[in-house]
């Protein structure tokens, strides 16, 4: 079977990767199309993911619908070309558009319940909108299937991911002293239009605030200001997910970094306008983390020097909640692989 897939996110690469090396292991044919935004190209090429770059990043309501105005031209062209069985992508407004216009299945994986502009134009031309069970937004009747799980456990999952703590100790982290890891946000996504979180002068309050109880580690799609060189993020992107282990905490504007934290086994503080359904699964059904609004931030940072004041991580109460999620939880590359290979070969 000829499987292709969108990649839009460097966060996308790691959802796919191990699908990908499962299906080609299987003897189907992948074909991955890519979109040029941060580290996205960088992660293809180091797990070794052969790739077609279809478009570069754009910003703003004009730049965004001219990409994908030409994301759209070029990906009908190759698919029409290679003829798939099936198209896969996260919150792909194009593999949705072009699968419906070319009668190609096509399968989106979501968790993103604030992309209320992206999901109104992908979600009603999908054969099937696939979401964690916990997914709050809306889903054309007849399209959703819910699975127990999130998007990161289909990379971080124990039978995927085993923390190295000789990683950190290569690029000078000490795996055994307290350090937290602050993550910002470029705001630049679709669904980021209207949204805010830490001003300059808050990420300047969180960092000489945190440092009072162990080293910071930032890590920013945006340029970081001077003043935070010394923050820094040591290690190469490609490898956060070890330091993210090893932390006593984690907090700043990523949802998925948050919920990369809780699914390590590390609490997480998360700033963003409304928040996502997982984080607050997290937060509310096993105690993994705290949910804040950008008018909280002083909330938000009192709640992280709390947390580190109270070794929260090392708690019998975050324990058993870690322990709980990761029992009730599955592989979710299990799962992609599976609705994939499903979609090509029964889905009318």
């Amino acid at each position: 079977m000829k499987i292709l897939l969108d990649i839009l996110h460097p966060a996308h690469v790691h959802f796919f990767r191990n699908a990908v090396e499962e299906l080609t292991g299987k003897g189907h044919e992948v074909l991955v199309t890519a979109r040029d935004k941060d580290l996205t190209l960088r992660l293809l090429d180091l797990y070794g993911i052969p790739h077609r770059v279809i478009s570069r990043e754009a910003s703003g309501k004009a730049g965004l619908a001219g990409e994908l105005a030409t994301r759209n031209i070029r990906l009908a062209r190759l698919v029409v070309k290679e003829k798939p069985s099936v198209l896969g992508s996260i919150g792909g407004i194009s593999t949705a558009q072009v699968g419906f216009m070319t009668r190609t299945r096509n399968l989106i994986f979501y968790d993103t319940e604030n992309a209320t502009v992206s999901n109104r134009l992908s979600y009603p031309f999908a054969t099937e909108v696939v979401t964690p069970d916990c997914y709050r937004g809306w889903v054309p009747e007849g399209k959703h299937v819910p699975y127990a799980g999130y998007h990161e456990l289909a990379y971080l999952h124990p039978d995927r991911f085993a923390p190295d703590p000789g990683i950190l100790s290569t690029h000078g982290v000490d795996p055994q002293e307290p350090f937290t890891v602050v993550r910002f946000v470029s705001w630049k996504a679709m669904h980021d239009v209207k949204a805010r979180g830490y001003s300059p002068e808050d990420k300047l309050l969180l960092a000489r605030t945190l440092q009072e109880h162990g080293k910071v580690y930032i890590t920013s799609e945006a340029a970081l200001p001077e003043q935070f060189e010394k923050y820094r993020l040591p290690l190469p992107p490609h490898q956060v997910h070890h330091l993210l282990a090893f932390a006593q905490l984690i907090i700043g504007e990523s949802a998925t970094m948050a919920s990369e934290s809780a699914v390590l086994g590390t609490p997480f503080v998360y700033l963003d306008v409304v928040g996502r359904g997982y984080t607050d699964e997290q937060e509310g059904r096993y105690g993994l983390g705290y949910n804040f609004r950008p008018w909280q931030v002083r909330e938000s940072v009192d709640k992280a020097e709390e947390a580190l004041k109270g070794n929260l991580k090392d708690s019998d109460r975050f324990r058993e909640g870690h322990s709980r999620m990761m029992a009730e939880k599955i592989d979710v590359t299990e799962f992609i692989v599976e609705r994939l290979l499903d979609a090509g070969t029964r889905l009318r």
